[in-house]
């Protein structure tokens, strides 16, 4: 190993921090708190509802698309700030798109396998969530509260797709590549990856952690064995569609969501 190299490690594990610091560790530690305050409230957890995807300005639908759009787009800064970074900073052997299963070689097989991960994951994640609330351990989660517009479900297809690239690229793709270019064992990125994604969902309550933690150590040994992110960004835009989409349909309709 060169000096070049040994040298370079500490600041490639400092750069995640940082990067963590900017995006989605800056929300873990906000959910954190989050959960304190809803434990230390008079009203008990299982009584509590987290919203998502909530309008702005109701009165004013026009508006309200603008900050949705501001909302939706300006998190995408954050994936492509990482992938950036894969570029310029100690760059893996392959350029940053490759080398993290983001190039377009075997779109046709990332879109079945994306698609499949979700239809496998959808009814046990719904079926957990059902169980959390009522064991007492979970918010109720509001997870389409958008006045209805025209444009109000691409909306929610744009948010889903937001999050399932900015997760998967920020917490699987980048993480684990910095921290095995910083010689950490795979299966310590893995689990301290989903550790953080879990902790990020806290706000929904202990259910929320539990579930995401799961879904982060499930996605991210697959992306161990299979070394692409598609499938996974795939998978999770699929399923967060199905929940902010299928809540909009289903919420006046039935009683138990």
């Amino acid at each position: 190993m060169s000096a070049t190299a040994v040298r370079t490690r500490p600041h490639l594990v400092l750069e995640t921090v940082i990067v963590l610091g900017v995006s989605l560790g800056k929300s873990a530690v906000y959910s954190v708190l989050n959960i304190i305050d809803r434990l230390t409230y008079q009203v008990p957890l299982s009584q509590q509802t987290s919203t998502m995807n909530s309008s702005v300005t109701p009165d004013r639908p026009w508006l309200d698309l603008a900050y949705q759009l501001a909302n939706n787009l300006l998190p995408f800064c954050m994936p492509f700030l990482a992938i950036y970074l894969l570029w310029r900073v100690w760059p893996p052997r392959a350029n940053p798109w490759r080398a993290i299963g983001l190039d377009g070689r075997r779109i046709r097989r990332d879109i079945a396998w994306g698609t499949g991960i979700a239809l496998l994951i959808l009814g046990p994640a719904l079926g957990f969530y059902l169980l959390a609330r009522h064991l007492g351990i979970n918010t109720t989660i509001v997870m389409a509260d958008l006045n209805a517009a025209w444009w109000t479900i691409p909306m929610y297809c744009l948010a889903a797709f937001q999050n399932g690239f900015l997760e998967e690229v920020v917490m699987i793709g980048y993480l684990t590549t910095r921290w095995r270019q910083s010689g950490w064992n795979p299966a310590a990125a893995i689990v301290v990856s989903a550790l953080i994604r879990g902790s990020y969902h806290l706000y929904q309550g202990f259910g929320g952690f539990l579930s995401n933690l799961v879904f982060g150590l499930l996605l991210g040994w697959l992306y161990h064995r299979t070394k692409r992110l598609w499938p996974l960004i795939i998978a999770h835009t699929v399923i967060d569609i199905a929940a902010f989409v299928g809540y909009a349909l289903l919420a006046g309709v039935v009683d138990w969501l």
